[in-house]
């Protein structure tokens, strides 16, 4: 078998497209059309299972569904460290792509053809294996379409995280059109005007499928063109592996770590037990921040509706505007001063006063008792909702970019693996702690959460930033 080098010499022969190899081309297409499935059907989840049988929905309860939407995503992050490790071991990274994708697409089928509670439980489950297997083999794989130390390699994940967004921005657009517009059951409500009467939530699901469906047939029609061998056969690669992680956790009993190494590791845990809150914040987007919009938001602009679903393109439209202008402030003279936990302690800030922009709408809502039922009579204005996801999408560009960045820089060598296991697994508990605190709202109401989770995540941040110059000595040298 050819090594690597020899791989990337004959993909070099193939030519370049943007001075990058078409292979990359071919995983930023097959992961758009994942993350278009992804992300479609996370648009329509929390309300699929929250609306009532008669409006084809599961007819949950708003506390149990937050919950169930906790530990689904929760666990997408969990389980990539396994698919990784398995595709090492014993079956390469392109299978795994494959068995990762077909997996997902019937599990969005499941979603599709059984409307019911065991259709939801299968659908999850099946979402959370496929995408163990596929995600963490795909970026993999980008990176070794480069030498190592190519400059290049950095601008190719670039490439590669536009397909993410992509994905991301189109598929609630498409789906929500679906769903409200051509599957819908429209008729005329109590006050006169149309409405619908049901959702054509399972056609959501079904191109959440084809999208999937699309993704792989891309992939496994140009692979062995444009990949040639890589990935092919199980191999060490910078998969984090589970059995390095055990290895790891040995060597930190086992071995003695310098004062310095000792510091910084010491930071990392900091660092992560800090993000866990806000990603725990940030992910009320899918789940409280959706029915919220959902019920008292006023998404009427110029007589026309906009779709509840059409609001989780919000943060990837930012994202694709705002990440460039990111990328320069960084390396300019005035980022470059800034450090990583200055960086994280904005991110909370601005993530906090976002919440506060909710906690301003909850005062514009007002509502009346009508024949027994509690009915709203003034919405929130559209404009608080996006300034919350301006600011949510800004703490995230001071977050996540520079979170894997420092971790690879201050893990010693012997404990790298497990300290990005540490980090990948702290977003599987801010998911499910954010299912938690989406299951409150309920009871405690929304104008309460969103004020706790707001002045609790700007407190948090104004404490990494009192933080920052002790932990900055700590990390010796690393920014």
């Amino acid at each position: 078998m050819s090594n690597n080098n020899d791989l990337i010499t004959r993909l070099e022969a193939q030519g370049t497209v943007f001075g990058h190899p078409k292979g990359l081309f071919l995983l930023f297409f097959t992961e758009l059309w994942e993350r278009f499935s992804y992300y479609g059907m996370r648009a329509i989840l929390m309300l699929y299972m929250t609306k009532l049988y008669m409006e084809n929905g599961l007819n949950i309860d708003k506390g149990s569904a937050a919950l169930i939407y906790g530990f689904f995503t929760g666990f997408v992050y969990f389980t990539p460290i396994i698919g990784g490790w398995i595709a090492d071991k014993f079956i390469g990274q392109r299978n795994a792509i494959t068995i990762g994708g077909i997996t997902m697409f019937f599990g969005q089928i499941a979603l599709f053809a059984l409307n019911s509670h065991v259709g939801l439980a299968i659908g999850l489950l099946l979402l959370i294996i496929g995408n163990g297997f596929f995600k963490p083999n795909i970026s993999t794989l980008v990176g070794r379409l480069y030498r190592q130390g190519d400059p290049k390699r950095d601008s190719g994940f670039s490439i590669f995280y536009m397909g993410i967004n992509v994905g991301a921005l189109i598929a609630p657009l498409v789906v929500g059109t679906l769903c409200n517009s051509w599957f819908a059951t429209k008729g005329i409500g109590p006050d006169g005007k149309e409405m619908i009467m049901s959702y054509g939530y399972k056609y959501g699901f079904l191109a959440a499928a084809i999208g999937m469906l699309l993704g792989q047939i891309i992939f496994n029609s140009l692979a062995k063109k444009y990949l040639l061998e890589i990935g092919g056969k199980p191999g060490k690669t910078d998969t984090v592996e589970i059995s390095e992680i055990i290895d790891d956790a040995a060597n930190l009993k086992d071995s003695k770590l310098s004062l310095q190494e000792k510091q910084r590791v010491s930071v990392i845990f900091i660092l992560t037990a800090f993000i866990i809150f806000f990603w725990a914040g940030f992910e009320q987007a899918g789940s409280s921040m959706t029915l919220y919009t959902d019920e008292f938001i006023n998404r009427t602009v110029g007589g026309w509706t906009i779709d509840t679903e059409f609001f989780q393109s919000v943060n990837p439209l930012f994202i694709v505007v705002l990440a460039p202008i990111f990328a320069w402030f960084w390396n300019s003279k005035y980022g470059a001063r800034m450090t990583t936990p200055v960086k994280m302690s904005l991110g909370m800030i601005l993530l906090g006063i976002g919440f506060l922009f909710m906690l301003l709408a909850t005062g514009q809502v007002e509502s009346s008792i009508v024949d027994g039922k509690n009915v709203v009579t003034q919405k929130a204005g559209l404009s608080f909702l996006i300034i919350t996801y301006f600011f949510h999408t800004i703490g995230e560009l001071c977050i996540s970019p520079v979170g894997l960045s420092v971790v690879t820089k201050l893990a010693p060598i012997k404990l790298a693996s497990m300290l990005m296991g540490v980090w990948m697994l702290s977003t599987f508990v801010a998911n499910i702690l954010g299912g938690f605190i989406a299951a409150y709202v309920e009871k405690l109401g929304a104008a309460t959460i969103f004020t706790t989770i707001a002045f609790f995540v700007i407190g948090l941040g104004f404490v990494m930033l009192l933080l920052s110059k002790k932990l900055s000595k700590m990390m010796h040298g690393v920014n």
